[in-house]
């Protein structure tokens, strides 16, 4: 049982998140009342052509609404040690951050507790959405759990399912887990308040010899090229799963050969049979582009060529038709 440091106030959490998937949260935690003794996110950094200092999210928000703030670059510094033990929380969350070494998600009486974008054990790792879209899911959800020394295998606390639309993509699902765990992270809090914890490790919520783990490991610009060779639905699933970011691309051939490099964030399956070679390329120049595939076409639908911001396909052709007829 996890103890309570006073069972007539909320407990003061400390909150962990660099994107605007943790922001989110961190909105929901604060309007339910719950005290921030202090947020910590990632270092500003230099970004963009013109190298400006950019913020996170996470740090924008503190900000506007005067939260205290830390920014360590090392989280196994004893300094930055020090200063979460001044800070006298209760409990921890952490949000889409850094993996936290042992010295400080042991810190606080009532634990630290994380939220990730998958129904865990399923997913472990950097890239949860994209996968499971990748993967071809029809359904995923978001899982809060207690950390412990290895990434993604804590106890279970709470897990909420939810479906994944047809031709849903990565960012439109990020959007819909971000609202759908903030709530489940407020639901959690409240459990861990209330003393009464449904934590249950991980093998007793799901049977691996029954259905094999997938993971989700961090995605490299190596990982994102488009393969023609397969079948439609894996094509489409690729794309989808990789948009808008980081993006899945690929290289077709123009009518003289040479390769146009573009990224495509959204697309169709036509499936009919066809004698044409894998990545082929059918298009008219003013209405329709589309490449096959093993058993049909994938139709480019919001494509970005090199250089360009991205485009629904009307607009594309009427720059870059011509190359393709």
């Amino acid at each position: 049982m996890v103890s309570l440091r006073n069972s007539k106030n909320p407990p003061r959490i400390v909150f962990y998140g660099t994107p605007d998937f943790a922001v989110a949260s961190l909105q929901r935690i604060m309007e339910a009342g719950y005290p921030i003794a202090a947020v910590v996110t990632a270092p500003d950094r230099l970004a963009g052509r013109g190298l400006k200092m950019s913020f996170s999210p996470v740090k924008e928000f503190a900000r506007r609404h005067e939260l205290p703030l830390l920014q360590p670059v090392n989280l196994k510094d004893p300094l930055f040690h020090n200063e979460l033990r001044l800070l006298e929380s209760d409990l921890q969350v952490v949000v889409a951050f850094r993996m936290l070494p042992v010295e400080v998600w042991s810190m606080p009486s009532m634990g630290t507790f994380n939220l990730h974008a998958s129904l865990l054990p399923q997913y472990r790792g950097a890239a949860p959405i994209n996968w499971a879209i990748i993967n071809g899911e029809k359904e995923t959800g978001v899982t809060t759990f207690f950390i412990d020394e290895k990434i993604d295998t804590g106890r279970i606390i709470y897990r909420e399912a939810i479906a994944i639309e047809p031709e849903e993509t990565a960012g439109e699902l990020h959007d819909r887990l971000m609202v759908t765990g903030a709530e489940l992270v407020v639901r959690t809090l409240q459990a861990i308040e209330s003393g009464n914890i449904p934590a249950r490790v991980q093998e007793e919520v799901y049977n691996t010899e029954s259905m094999p783990l997938k993971p989700a490991p961090k995605i490299q610009k190596d990982d994102c090229r488009i393969n023609w060779d397969d079948e439609a639905d894996a094509v489409n699933n690729f794309i989808r799963g990789l948009s808008p970011n980081p993006g899945a691309y690929t290289e077709l051939k123009t009518d003289d050969g040479s390769p146009f490099y573009l990224k495509v964030f959204r697309a169709q399956v036509e499936i009919v049979p066809h004698s044409i070679k894998p990545s082929g390329i059918i298009c008219d120049g003013r209405t329709y582009l589309k490449v096959a595939v093993r058993n049909g076409f994938i139709h480019l639908i919001e494509l970005q060529p090199a250089g360009r911001k991205p485009m629904n396909s009307l607009d594309f052709l009427k720059g870059y038709g011509r190359h393709f007829i």
